[in-house]
């Protein structure tokens, strides 16, 4: 927990970075999901697959906690599930919780997806950008 906001500075300031789920205390540590108070969730949107997997993967800040995280957090089957949102929009976790058990059931979806099985953003005539959820359970 306490690299979390160091952590979460680097994605504030990362190119592509667009919004990030938070309370007043600055993370969504506190915010209830699917009904498990062992469960933490982590969800920003970004401006595009590529600029997020950056620096999910290559930001040493970032990738030297991912690195680490099964010192902290049980292992999970599916964890994260990525889907593209109208820009300007700001998913809900009840968003979040839904692609998630969509991923779980189907797979990879237009739907809801993962970054080895990537779709397309909708071509809507809008400018959408991508959402991540990621959940965690503490070991």
């Amino acid at each position: 927990m306490a690299l979390l906001e160091p952590v979460n500075a680097v994605a504030d300031r990362s190119p592509g970075f667009v919004w990030r789920l938070q309370t007043e205390e600055g993370n969504a540590t506190s915010i209830p999901v699917l009904g498990d108070d062992r469960l933490i969730v982590n969800m920003s949107v970004w401006e595009s697959i590529d600029l997020l997997a950056e620096f999910v993967y290559r930001s040493g800040d970032h990738l030297a906690v991912m690195r680490r995280r099964r010192e902290w957090f049980e292992r999970m089957k599916v964890f994260m599930a990525l889907w593209w949102v109208p820009a300007g929009h700001h998913p809900t976790v009840a968003e979040a919780e839904e692609r998630l058990e969509h991923l779980r059931a189907h797979g990879p979806t237009e739907f809801a997806f993962t970054f080895r099985q990537r779709f397309s953003a909708p071509d809507a005539g809008r400018a959408p950008q991508l959402d991540d959820a990621l959940l965690g359970c503490p070991a």
